[in-house]
């Protein structure tokens, strides 16, 4: 009697260890499935360096909350998380600022939801200690039919210069493993508190 419960017991171990097994086969078969469809993508080269294989050409506002005087939060789509320093300067150093902006095909500031491209989140921060000069890093997220996906962007504005450019250092979705240069130039400003940049984004690693 006692022989046959053990007997039992290790055909039960047995069926459970050949469950787990069959388990992780299958997790890893479907692990390689969706690494595989999603290397089915193929890089998309241009004949010369200097072309990128994608363009685009959009509009980025930037309408920053002002407590005083009041400013209705709802019109905000940045701001101030911290307050510049004693050694600014005028220069607002040491201001950081969170962010989460319409990004436009025209210059028109969006009205409405289905005007916007993309929406940009992220942060910029004044790290100009003599001169007015501001860093960047954010993500372009896109949920269109025409483009889906994130362009993650980030480098230094010197807005002493007509144009400057940061880096595009990836993507997902439409945008997957992308790589080249937004070229940024300011195109508009009232005062401190709304300005629009021109961003020209030329990709310079695409995979279709």
């Amino acid at each position: 009697m006692q022989g046959l419960i053990m007997s039992s017991s290790s055909k039960t171990i047995i069926l459970a260890t050949f469950f787990l097994l069959l388990l992780a086969l299958s997790s890893a078969i479907g692990a390689d499935a969706h690494a595989a469809g999603r290397n089915k993508r193929r890089l998309v080269s241009s004949d010369s360096e200097d072309e990128p294989c994608k363009k685009m050409t959009l509009y980025y506002h930037d309408i920053l909350y002002e407590a005083v005087p009041s400013n209705e939060t709802a019109n905000a789509t940045s701001s101030a998380a911290t307050l510049p320093t004693a050694m600014s300067n005028a220069t607002y150093f040491g201001m950081l600022v969170v962010f989460d902006d319409p990004v436009t095909e025209s210059k028109a500031l969006p009205v409405v939801a289905e005007d916007v491209a993309a929406r940009a989140q992220g942060f910029y921060f004044y790290n100009g200690k003599a001169k007015f000069n501001a860093w960047f890093a954010m993500s372009l997220v896109f949920n269109s039919t025409g483009c889906r996906g994130t362009l993650n962007l980030m480098g230094a504005d010197l807005m002493d210069q007509k144009t400057r450019d940061i880096s595009v250092v990836g993507g997902t979705g439409d945008f997957f493993m992308a790589l080249g240069v937004a070229t940024l130039r300011t195109d508009a400003t009232e005062g401190f508190f709304y300005f629009r940049l021109q961003m020209d984004i030329k990709l310079y690693q695409c995979y279709l």
